[in-house]
This record gives structure tokens, sequence and C-alpha cells, in this order.
């Protein structure tokens, strides 16, 4: 096996299609020919490649997988004595119970919890059980919500619907064509949308699914008016907290709005990078899962509630949300001052431990991927996110942002000059879902 990252990858491409698992950590995505691709080992917010490199994560840290840092020694250490007492037998573990009553107190709205191993069969399992509680078979959504059939749906009948939902260029190559029609998308906090979609399908309707909050703040009385439009229409509320929870609050950030779903799910950063999710509900809604098939073996395995248990105790009594939102917020605003510096027109957005970058130019893709490469020299992994973890102290974030004001400048140079592209050492990045031949 080589020691050389984009070899290895040139290698994978060949044995697994995509050349990943997750669009979101294809190297095409961010560097491409020259992104590290894959690791040796992770700890705090140190990554170092196969070839023994280390770099000082600044980008997506697990994509958002692991919000108190990489191999986290409690969490680590809660799962390594689930290991030894056994991670699967032919009874149920009692850590399930145990996170199933613990998830309901964070959340008093809530009153029974399925669980799933990741976000996208957690939101399947959340559809499902919406369809099987109102007996409707459409679903009007804004926002991202993973691979499957019910959300690729949206793109059976006009063209690329989901381009305005974070990945352009989806298809819905495999999606049975019968399910056209079914996934009617809206815009967040645009709720004439909404009303336009229940004005024409309203008593199809199963359910609304969203996620509370992503790139910026709901509007006054957004919220609020997705629930009582649901609610008249007799549709299910499902908030998709996979991305957003555990970043603002210990627990979904809806409850920083006052506004509860009749169905929440968790995953990412529930349980710092071991497979787990959480569908939590409303019991007259929830117990709808009887009347349906949700099953799998590996949802019983005792790995992912035991590091979920530890995680949500640190996050709590560590008191891990102030320290995100005061990490993000220095990276965001370090963000803007280095380019009112250097000159540079960029987009700020997210919320302080989820933030997003974008410079405001035509090439503004090639001025990341440039600005990718040029923090990789300097031992960074950077692009145009920022994931706050418990792990990051204000030196790592002083380091990186000595680092970005270098490269920004730099940027501002090359885009004066115009050599932005001719500055890079490889393709530009890709924007969204691309094939790869």
């Amino acid at each position: 096996m080589t020691s050389n990252g984009p070899e290895l990858y040139r290698h994978a491409r060949r044995r697994i299609p995509g050349g990943t698992q997750l669009l979101s950590k294809r190297p095409e995505m961010f560097l491409p020919e020259h992104w590290p691709s894959y690791y040796q080992r992770a700890k705090g917010v140190e990554v170092w490649d196969v070839s023994g490199k280390r770099y000082l994560d600044m980008a997506h840290c697990g994509v958002g997988a692991c919000v108190l840092g990489f191999a986290d020694p409690d969490v680590d250490a809660a799962v390594v004595e689930a290991v030894r007492a056994g991670s699967m037998a032919t009874l149920n573990c009692p850590e399930e119970v145990e996170l199933a009553d613990l998830l309901c107190e964070l959340h008093p709205w809530a009153e029974m919890v399925r669980f799933a191993r990741c976000g996208g069969e957690a939101m399947a399992v959340a559809v499902r059980i919406a369809r099987a509680r109102t007996r409707r078979d459409k679903i009007a959504f804004c926002g991202y919500h993973g691979w499957h059939d019910w959300y690729l749906a949206a793109n059976l009948s006009e063209g690329d619907s989901l381009r305005a939902h974070l990945l352009p260029g989806l298809e819905p190559a495999g999606v049975p064509r019968v399910l056209s029609g079914t996934a009617l998308p809206f815009h967040y906090n645009e709720i004439g949308e909404l009303e336009s979609i229940v004005a024409r399908h309203g008593a199809e309707l199963a359910a609304v699914v969203m996620e509370p909050v992503r790139s910026c703040d709901p509007q006054p009385g957004f919220l609020e008016g997705v629930r009582e439009i649901a609610h008249q229409t007799g549709a299910v509320l499902i908030f998709d907290e996979v991305t957003s929870g555990w970043r603002m609050n210990t627990g979904g950030i809806h409850a920083l709005y006052g506004v509860s779903p009749d169905i929440a799910v968790f995953a990412k950063g529930i349980s710092n990078g071991y497979p787990m999710a959480a569908i939590i509900g409303a019991a007259d809604v929830m117990q709808a899962a009887q009347t349906t098939f949700i099953s799998s073996t590996y949802w019983t395995e005792r790995l992912g509630p035991a590091a979920a248990l530890a995680t949500i105790r640190k996050h709590s009594t560590c008191q891990v949300p102030s320290h995100l939102v005061r990490i993000g917020t220095a990276v965001q605003q370090g963000w803007a001052a280095a380019a009112r510096r250097a000159g540079l027109s960029v987009c700020i957005s997210g919320i302080a431990p989820l933030g997003h970058l974008s410079f405001n130019y035509p090439n503004g893709l090639a001025m990341r991927t440039l600005f990718t490469q040029l923090m990789l020299q300097r031992g960074f992994l950077a692009t145009g996110a920022f994931y706050a973890t418990f792990a990051h102290q204000p030196e790592h974030v002083e380091a990186y942002l000595d680092a970005v004001s270098e490269c920004f400048h730099t940027i501002a140079e090359a885009h004066a000059a115009g050599t932005v592209e001719s500055s890079l050492e490889g393709p530009v990045a890709h924007a969204g879902f691309q094939r790869l031949n």
C-alpha cells in the first residue's frame, strides 16, 4: 500500500465508484490531484496523512461528526469499555434505553425514540414514520437531507430542483420514476412557497421536512409559521438536526428558537465520530413505526449508544456549546478582518460553529482552490468551511488566522495580476456532484 495519498486515491478510483464513500470527502471537492486524501491517525485537531505529515484540521473536522475533537479520550474510553463488554449479543444493550431517556429529558416535548447509525438513513426512517402516521405520500422540504429515494425524487420532475438545496448536479438515476412529484422543495425563510405547496397538495402532504437553521437565522415567525401550516394540514413536522444539533446547545438547536417539531433527527455530533443516529418524537407520531417495518441488526450494537452517552454528558458538563461559539466566532471575524486587509470581497455565512467562506468573484471557486493549496503548504487542512470542535483552542485559531492573512494577500495579488488559475498546481475544485471518469 502506497504512503502517497493522491496516488492511493488514484488507485481507489479504480476500485471504488466515485473514489470515496462520502461526496464531502472527495479530494476533487478541495484540491484535485493534491489533497492528502487519507489519514494515518488523528487526535484533537491534528491529522497525520498516510505519509506521516501532520496538519491542523481547520476545515470540516470529520465533516462535523467530531464535535469534541478527534479521538476524544472520554468517549473513546466509554467505547473501549463497551467493546470489552461485547458490542453485540442476542439480547439488547441497556445503553439504548438509557440514551432514549436522556434524549427525552433534554427534549421534554419528545416521548419516544428510535435509533439508526447514520443521518441519511435516520431521515429515511423519519419520513417513513410520517408517511405511516398520515397514510399520505408527499413531502414538502427545504435543505439537504441525504441520498435516499424520498429526497432525490425531487429531481425526477423539474430537472435540478435540488440545486438550491446545497448540492447541484445530483442525478436521480436509480430512483423509481413513479416517485415523481412526491418531494416538493421550498426555500428557507420563504413561507409563501410552502403555502403554495399546501394549496396544491395539502391533502396529500405527509410531512414538512427542514433544517431549523443552516446558513442563516430564521426570520421572525418563520419556524412558527411552518409548524402551524404543517399542523393545520395534518402533516408531520420533521426537523433535520443532523448538522445543526449539538452546536449551539446540548441537544437540538430548535430549542433555542422555542419551536418544537413532531420529530427531530440527530446524527454526526451526537456521538463524536462513532456511528449513531436518533429519531425522537411525540408518542402519537412515533407509535406509527409499529404499523410499518423499520428494523436493522446493526442498529442494536452497543458502541454507538455508549459513544453517544459519553459525548452528550461531556457536552453538557464541559459547556461545549459556548466554546464552539467562541471559537467559531473568532474564525469568522478573522476571515472578515483578513479579507478587509487584503482588499478581497468574501461572503461569510453560517452559525458560529459552522462557518462558510466564499470569494465574491466570477472565478471565486478557483480562488478558494488556491486558498486550500496555499494553506496546505503551511500545514493546515483548510477549505471554504470551518467546523469548530471542543479541541480547537485560541492558539490554533491564532496560527490559522495568521496563515489566512498571508494567503488572502497572495490571492489578492494573483487576482489583480489575473494569475489565479495559473497559480494552481491542479484543476479547480468541484462545486457539487460531478461524475468522475
